[in-house]
């Protein structure tokens, strides 16, 4: 007698690829990366962000760790995340930054287009105006950003004489110019007196 046995191995289709948006504990360095798993984030960021040793993975709003793999596959997609080396620890962000997230309240199922955030610091507690950094990520792959910098009151000052240094020796040259055609025409006024061509009433 002989029987076969037959069997079926099932696997599960492995998790998608999904953007998210990391940076370093100094938040001085941030990158898009898309992972499937918290251990494929980890080893991408290990490259993007030039780290080594062992990681830590929180999330960068509340410094909330993430240490399992169920924890993160509920994350949403493009949620900031900060990666610690050994030995660092998660910090609040700057004084005066706040950060504006569109369209946080989206159905579940739904897929970003466009994301914009803005983040509005202070560098140094001196300065008159925040630095602003403004990032957009377009379908959770493509990401670009633009760091404006703030100026501190002597920058300003600086700026501010510069410019007026510029104003002034642009309008010493017009004045220069001017002079120079009103000589001009005196001496022919009087050459032509001389000459008899202009006789004075």
């Amino acid at each position: 007698m002989s029987s076969d046995f037959g069997r079926k191995v099932w696997t599960s289709a492995s998790p998608p690829q999904r953007p998210f948006r990391v940076c370093d504990h100094k938040r001085s360095t941030r990158k898009g990366l898309t992972a499937a798993t918290r251990q494929e984030l980890l080893d991408k960021a290990l490259e993007a962000l030039l780290l080594s040793g062992v990681l830590t993975l929180v999330l960068e709003e509340d410094g909330t760790a993430v240490e399992s793999e169920d924890f993160f596959q509920l994350l949403e997609d493009d949620t900031c995340l900060m990666v610690l080396e050994l030995g660092q620890n998660w910090s609040p962000s700057r004084s005066g930054m706040q950060l504006y997230g569109l369209g946080r309240e989206k159905p579940r199922h739904s897929k970003d287009i466009a994301r914009i955030t803005f983040d509005v610091y202070k560098q140094n507690p001196r300065d008159l105006f925040g630095s602003l950094n403004i990032k957009a990520t377009f379908y959770g792959l493509y990401s670009m950003s633009c760091d404006i910098q703030g100026l501190g009151p002597k920058k300003i000052l600086r700026e501010l004489l510069r410019w007026a240094s510029a104003l002034l020796q642009g309008l010493g040259h017009v004045l220069l110019g001017l002079s120079s055609t009103l000589r001009h025409a005196v001496e022919g006024a009087e050459q032509w007196q001389r000459q008899g061509r202009l006789h004075p009433y």
